[in-house]
């Protein structure tokens, strides 16, 4: 017998053009036709679901907050249940799903996930976590991701995909690529980075099409960033990719949509507990979803999630 036997479901109707509101229909008579009580959180807004979820743990909380969606609604969730100890439960209903599939919770099947939090095998996981004064200022300036945050020509191509309508699934971001190649490339990036071995107290300064912060590997639905980023290690990946033209750009993006590792003379890693990254005019990404503006602080939160895992 399991032992959730309540869940707090939370939905949001923008989730995947749908799926994640049919992956919650799924969820709710799983649950339910398992004995499990059901509470469904569906705010309007982002901020009204994060106040939703906050107010129904800070009561009799339940066994598990569990989102029918997809990484931008995990991302809310987080801001809500952060230092609870209240177990994450994923039933992936989003365009990307990336934290799911860093997990091995299966995207398609919902009631193979919903079976997957009734197991109840709970493993505590890293997060990251952005502080800036144009990053969840709701939050008291801080706001946690659980995937990656993008920033500068990545983050801009997030933004114009979460636009479009069409077409559906990975093939957006490569259009929304395309469409931003037409703008301006590379910009002049300050990157401080501390907390790890041979890394501490390394400044580097250099022009950058886009600097990706990784807590996993993926993210735009399966699009390998961070290839050697691990969500237990208590470290934050930090991906590179200097100066290019156009036309190196456009041969990278296929393969990176592809899920391909990019090893590439422009592209640096490093690896480091906390991050600070300057740069003019380039917007960030957490999850997905927009994040303010750099300059902002990037830093590792070890094993501070617990997650309800295969």
């Amino acid at each position: 017998m399991s032992g959730t036997r309540s869940v707090l479901l939370v939905t949001n109707p923008l989730s995947g053009q749908g799926r994640g509101l049919a992956a919650a229909a799924v969820a709710r008579e799983r649950f339910t036709g398992r004995g499990v009580e059901v509470t469904e959180v569906r705010g309007a807004t982002a901020a009204e679901s994060v106040r939703l979820v906050r107010e129904a743990v800070s009561g009799t909380a339940p066994d598990a907050v569990v989102c029918a969606g997809g990484d931008g609604l995990v991302c809310l969730a987080l801001q809500a249940i952060g230092g609870t100890g209240v177990p994450l439960g994923l039933v992936p209903g989003g365009t990307g799903n990336d934290l799911a599939r860093e997990l091995g919770i299966p995207d398609g099947d919902a009631e193979a996930a919903v079976d997957i939090v009734l197991a109840g095998t709970v493993r505590a996981l890293d997060l990251g976590e952005i502080e800036s004064g144009t990053a969840g200022t709701e939050y008291g300036g801080r706001l946690r991701f659980a995937t990656v945050t993008g920033t500068g020509f990545d983050a801009r191509v997030t933004l114009r995909a979460n636009r479009m309508r069409r077409p559906k699934g990975p093939l957006r971001y490569t259009v929304a690529a395309l469409a931003e190649l037409l703008g301006g490339l590379a910009v002049p990036y300050r990157i401080e980075l501390s907390g790890a071995a041979g890394e501490s107290g390394t400044v580097v300064e250099t022009e950058a099409v886009m600097v990706a912060v990784g807590n996993t590997r993926t993210y735009g639905g399966g699009m390998l960033v961070c290839p050697d980023a691990a969500i237990d290690d208590g470290l934050l990946d930090l991906t590179v990719v200097g100066a290019m033209t156009r036309l190196d750009m456009v041969r990278m993006l296929p393969a990176l949509s592809a899920g391909k590792r990019i090893d590439h003379p422009a592209v640096t890693r490093y690896r480091a507990a906390e991050i600070t990254l300057t740069a003019p005019h380039a917007p960030v990404t957490a999850d997905g979803d927009p994040a303010g503006m750099l300059p902002a602080v990037f830093r590792a939160l070890p094993a501070v999630q617990p997650v309800l895992v295969p």
